[in-house]
């Protein structure tokens, strides 16, 4: 990681000496995804795929030089407390320090894991008090995650990515209590990136409450390709006026399973011939690893690009 943040300074001081300072575009972009698995590109099949921040990263290496762009820090199923302390890692911190550009998204998992949505009859429930609660601790760790980012990365232009509605496929006298809940969210994420200088980047308009074409699984929250375009555009809008994400430009599925994440998770960790290895736990002994469910339980290694879920949330 050292290395790695050592050879991008590099980039920048050589792009900063024949390059003249802009102030909208960082040049060479250094851009870090942080964050739930929006961030990570999770489909509506459960998978990992490109998302925004890989069609962000394509359409930024299509105008500019790009030094580096990491999802390492992007993890399915993370909370803002998740999302705080994994950036306080050292790991983390030599990542984030290189940074001009970062992207974030955090909250909707504190709220909609209270959510109980039947996707057979299009039902929607849950408690407005725990939700209001969840919100106030969401907003709390918010404020604490973009004042770690501004120490940690000083250089960088912050985006605070805004969520969409979730629940197309839901019965339409029962979206407006949870759409109430989700744009508290994005007024709490608005607030505070303002208060910290972040940019917020609101996706909502482009979705709605009806977008079954970007969020096509009635099971699952996370949108599909149209989706990712449709809220890395908004990201685009703000970066540099001109810039978007065509039809045809969008990359040919490519999709890995978490089984195939956690495997080569695996084979990577796998002792040399002569090596000793350490205990490995048995199915029962993980399960019981596994906590209340405040948030996903994630293989600890940063260097594998995204963590593989132990146990499946129906969360973003």
């Amino acid at each position: 990681m050292k290395k790695t943040a050592a050879v991008v300074l590099v980039l920048l001081f050589a792009f900063s000496m024949v390059t003249p300072a802009a102030a909208e575009v960082k040049i060479p972009a250094v851009y870090i995804a942080l964050g739930d698995s929006l961030a990570a590109g999770q489909t509506p099949a459960s998978e990992i795929d490109a998302g925004y921040a890989d069609l962000i990263a394509q359409e930024l290496s299509r105008n500019q030089p790009v030094a580096l762009f990491s999802k390492d820090l992007a993890f399915p199923g993370f909370t803002t407390a998740d999302v705080l302390e994994r950036i306080k890692e050292e790991e983390a911190q030599e990542l984030l320090a290189a940074a001009n550009i970062i992207t974030l998204s955090a909250g909707a998992n504190d709220l909609l894991r209270l959510v109980q949505a039947n996707p057979a009859d299009g039902s929607i429930r849950f408690e407005r008090i725990q939700s209001d609660f969840a919100l106030n601790k969401a907003r709390q760790n918010i404020a604490a995650i973009l004042q770690e980012l501004s120490d940690a990365a000083p250089n960088a232009d912050i985006y605070v990515m805004g969520y969409y509605f979730a629940y197309p496929h839901a019965r339409e006298s029962q979206k407006a209590g949870v759409d109430e809940q989700l744009n508290t969210l994005n007024e709490i994420l608005k607030n505070e990136s303002r208060k910290a200088g972040a940019d917020f980047v609101a996706v909502d308009e482009a979705f709605g409450l009806d977008a079954v074409s970007k969020v096509p699984n009635p099971a699952d929250v996370h949108p599909n390709i149209e989706g990712y375009q449709a809220m890395a555009n908004q990201f685009l809008t703000q970066y540099r006026n001109g810039w978007v994400i065509e039809e045809w430009e969008l990359p040919q599925p490519n999709p890995i399973s978490f089984e195939e994440i956690l495997k080569g998770q695996q084979d990577e960790s796998a002792p040399a011939a002569g090596e000793e290895t350490e205990a490995v736990e048995t199915p029962e002994e993980e399960a019981a690893d596994i906590d209340d469910g405040s948030s996903a339980k994630l293989l600890p290694d940063l260097t594998s690009g995204y963590l593989a879920l132990r146990t499946r949330l129906p969360i973003i």
